[in-house]
């Protein structure tokens, strides 16, 4: 069994946080909406895969993708003011599929008639609270 590394997984959601406001800060307008999804560092802590899940059609993505990987280098040194690290990790930028992914298992399944879609569920007004008679 591999010996877990609980520094890199502590870095880990530290990075996420960091790399999530800084990618929210880009000014480049082909980045559309992206979201940090997760990062996995290296045991080393010195290379690091920072997932990250764009929404829209497949060229906005694209576009989002390679804009982001372009600012790799100014996300990487904001995670560098931010995080105290002996070595700066070299970041990968990867597209994160699992909702695609989800959404695509979803179908299938209603497909076969083993799900049914989602129906628009109206809120439930909570019940108006009884007071108290007064002694």
């Amino acid at each position: 069994m591999p010996k877990a590394f609980p520094r890199a997984e502590r870095v880990e959601r530290l990075a996420r946080e960091v790399l999530g406001e800084a990618l929210s800060g880009l000014k480049d307008p082909r980045v559309g909406f992206a979201t940090v999804t997760g990062v996995k560092m290296s045991p080393d802590l010195r290379q690091a895969k920072v997932f990250v899940s764009v929404l829209g059609s497949e060229e906005d993505r694209e576009a989002s993708l390679e804009a982001i990987r372009h600012a790799a280098p100014h996300l990487r040194s904001t995670l560098g003011r931010e995080v105290r690290l002996k070595f700066l990790p070299m970041l990968e930028i990867v597209e994160d599929t699992t909702a695609a992914y989800g959404e695509r298992i979803e179908q299938l399944l209603r497909e076969a008639g083993v799900s049914k879609p989602p129906t628009d569920v109206k809120p439930v007004a909570a019940a108006p609270e009884e007071e108290d008679p007064a002694p």
